[in-house]
């Protein structure tokens, strides 16, 4: 009883200062941390404390259903701070009690469309839209980018991320960062580091080498930091080497802080950690969402000397300062009414710009509107916009392709849509009885795909062309299953097979839609396919997006931001990943241990290696094996043909200005991205084939226009981190500049030798 008296009146405390007008402005931020009790610095650092357990600061703030919320200190003027899930734009609830309004929110497309594009002006475009939509809804901070690298096309939430290369995971990410931050709307940098699996993706621990952390997973937040500086950057969930990344003071202070120059808030993923103290002295400032525990915790550390006062006011005084830039402390006046018609459009045009043609032959796309297309598969009258989890957004609607065909101006055979309308009333039916309302599915239960084999038959007859969409869902919290989602299923395999029978008997063409989060094996099937056209998750404007595509009015310039291998077995992570449980239904999901001890005792649940160090994705196929590629990295086909030519070399302040001529060679309109690759001496150290140092699209070029292409490389670009020395090293010699339509090309090449 004693014991629990004493603790009430510490925990009460007493103000530091009695200066009742004392309220926080720019020049007085110390003063303000001087002038905190403990308890309120702890209150200060341990989030809003989970709404769904303890609604206490989310009662006080606008943008109900907001991930998190860091506390406000009213005596002192510390506003509240709203922190939101954003990986496709702003997840906040839509509706709320007593309240006939709606709070819908824009969906845009996934990362890994984002990515596709190779369009930085665009994605900075397409930030600044999201952000004043967050902006709109009093969000301060919005959850968004991750760039995690996609090591293995199996993990769960690489639908979220950017690619597997840093180079262009970073530059598209300071785009998005910049974009989104100049609305004074913060961002999260996210997932600090090597997070590249869910499977027991809360204590795993990621074995991988200094040269690939450095080189490969940390070289994209690097960038981004350099490049934008985004408000936050959010702590992973996994071990690196042993340690976990929420409290690693070198991961955290010295690389991210002393070595890059990170200047903003570290904030742990929501739950992360086991060891508040140590996560605040590491350089975690922050604690999400906020757990009763957490707090007493880290008072009784600093109560007991196992923290220090100067670690605990260290991350006060920056996440004051992180108020301090809201718009919520600038006092904005949230009009919680957003242009959703505008940022829709905003929305369908990056889609557009992200859709990859990765097959056509003969021409077979576009397809002239006054075409009659036969449209199969489930997902063409269930597009898919996002993913689920945290990556999802509450969006006002989402546009099928049957509707973005309609609306196209396109005829399409009505007995085959008649029987696919029927077919899927019934499905949804049994869909939503298992369902329900969860708001958090991360394997939703969709339509069985079917086949008719008379109604393809007939309609092979009547119809131009056949389309047929594939789907998948993706979401956080687990791994994708190689039998259940990256390779076809029966029922589809049966589809695909019998219309391509059909059609092909008639002399007609199929095209296939991939609606989807991540790659999946076409290898296998594409030669049963006329055209391929992958459009990734692209959000509610999905249907109309991949319409106005097909169609030709807008001319495909997305391309691969990772390679898509002949055979998942030959992925160099394919023996480091975990599918121990590929025979397990879709559903599954696999947490092994929750107590936060490192554990060595089975392979890729509780540690993984990543023995294929920096050779990921097209760094390994290009090095060893060509061979199994079934399309590069980079690759994207246009509707017209473009040349590269003249291509110049210049020495510049700190690198070279590489200058590249682009020729629409063609009939048609469209844009091109010239990919610009570096091929290293290999002396002192093991250097991959090539690897990308910088890009630039073009605009759009009429039928044969030029563009002169400008694109800068660093001398810090080329250097490769040394293991031994613990350094960056530039090795002298000759480097072959390479200007390439993908990882493959070599359409010009250009020498420049290093002392």
């Amino acid at each position: 009883m004693l014991k629990a008296l004493f603790f009430t009146i510490v925990l009460a405390g007493s103000p530091a200062t009695e200066d009742k007008d004392l309220k926080l402005n720019e020049s007085n931020v110390k003063e303000i941390v001087n002038a905190m009790t403990v308890e309120e610095k702890c209150e200060l650092i341990v989030g809003g404390r989970a709404e769904m357990f303890k609604p206490k600061a989310y009662k006080k703030v606008k943008a109900p259903g907001a991930a998190g919320v860091i506390n406000e200190i009213p005596r002192l003027g510390v506003p509240a701070t709203v922190l939101a899930d954003g990986p496709a734009g702003v997840r906040i609830r839509p509706h709320r009690p007593g309240d006939d309004r709606t709070f819908f929110c824009t969906g845009f497309p996934i990362g890994s469309l984002i990515s596709s594009t190779w369009n930085t002006e665009m994605v900075e475009e397409a930030g600044r839209t999201m952000g004043s939509e967050a902006k709109e809804y009093g969000v301060d901070v919005l959850l968004t980018p991750g760039i995690n690298i996609h090591r293995n096309p199996l993990c769960g939430r690489n639908f979220e991320y950017y690619s597997e290369d840093p180079l262009l995971s970073g530059k598209i990410a300071a785009s998005m960062i910049n974009g989104i931050q100049s609305n004074n709307v913060g961002t999260s940098l996210k997932h600090y580091a090597a997070n590249n699996q869910e499977t027991n993706r809360l204590v795993n621990n990621s074995i991988v080498s200094e040269r690939a952390l450095r080189e490969i997973y940390l070289r994209g937040f690097e960038i981004a930091v350099k490049e934008s500086q985004p408000w936050t950057i959010m702590s992973s969930y996994n071990y690196i080497n042993g340690e976990h990344a929420s409290q690693s003071y070198r991961l955290l202070t010295e690389i991210l802080r002393d070595e890059w120059g990170f200047e903003g808030v570290v904030v742990s993923d929501w739950g992360a950690g086991y060891d508040e103290a140590a996560q605040v002295a590491a350089g975690n400032d922050l604690l999400q969402p906020g757990y009763d525990y957490n707090y007493h915790n880290l008072l009784n550390a600093v109560q007991s000397g196992k923290l220090s006062m100067e670690d605990l006011d260290r991350s006060v005084e920056r996440i004051l300062r992180l108020a301090l830039k809201t718009n919520r402390y600038q006092g904005y006046e949230y009009s919680e009414a957003p242009d959703l018609a505008a940022n829709a459009e905003a929305s369908r045009k990056i889609a557009e710009e992200g859709i990859i043609l990765l097959e056509n032959d003969d021409k077979s796309l576009p397809i002239a509107t006054d075409r009659k297309i036969a449209l199969f598969g489930v997902t063409s009258y269930d597009f898919i916009a996002g993913g689920t989890g945290s990556g999802d957004v509450h969006r006002p609607y989402v546009v099928d392709l049957k509707q973005g065909l309609d609306a196209a101006g396109y005829s399409l055979d009505e007995d085959v849509k008649a029987f696919y309308e029927e077919y899927m009333a019934d499905e949804k039916m049994r869909c939503d009885r298992i369902n329900g309302d969860n708001g958090w599915q991360i394997d939703r239960e969709r339509a069985i795909e079917v086949t008719h084999k008379e109604l393809i038959e007939k309609a092979a007859l009547t119809a131009d062309c056949a389309v047929i969409t594939f789907g998948r869902v993706f979401g956080e919290g687990k791994d994708r299953n190689y039998y259940y989602s990256y390779l076809l299923s029966e029922d589809e395999q049966r589809l695909l097979e019998t219309v391509s029978k059909a059609f092909h008997k008639q002399g007609k063409k199929v095209n296939v839609i991939l609606n989807i989060g991540g790659l999946v094996d076409v290898y296998s099937w594409k030669d049963m396919a006329d055209a391929i056209l992958l459009c990734w998750l692209p959000g509610q404007e999905g249907g109309n997006a991949v319409a106005s595509v097909l169609s030709g009015k807008v001319n495909p310039s997305g391309h691969l931001p990772s390679t898509i291998s002949k055979d998942y077995w030959e992925e160099p992570s394919a023996g480091n990943f975990p599918i121990l449980y590929a025979d397990k239904p879709f559903n599954y999901s696999f947490y092994r241990q929750l107590d936060g001890r490192v554990r060595d005792l089975i392979k890729n649940i509780d540690y993984t290696n990543y023995e294929e160090g920096i050779y990921v994705g097209y760094r390994y196929f290009n090095t060893f094996r060509k061979k199994a590629i079934a399309y590069p990295f980079g690759h994207g086909l246009s509707y017209t043909d473009f040349g590269f030519d003249q291509m110049g070399v210049e020495e510049a302040e700190g690198g070279w200005k590489v200058q590249v001529r682009v020729t629409n060679k063609g009939e048609v309109a469209g844009k091109d991205v010239v990919q610009l690759y570096v091929k290293a001496p290999r002396k002192g150290l093991d250097k991959p084939e090539r690897e990308l140092k910088g890009f630039a699209k073009t605009p759009v070029l009429a039928p044969g226009e030029s563009y002169v292409a400008e694109i800068f490389i660093s001398k810090e670009s080329l250097a490769s981190f040394d293991e031994a020395a613990e350094a960056w090293r530039l090795e002298p010699g000759t480097y072959t500049f390479i200007a390439a339509q993908n990882s493959l090309d070599n359409s010009q090449k250009t020498k420049v030798h290093i002392r």
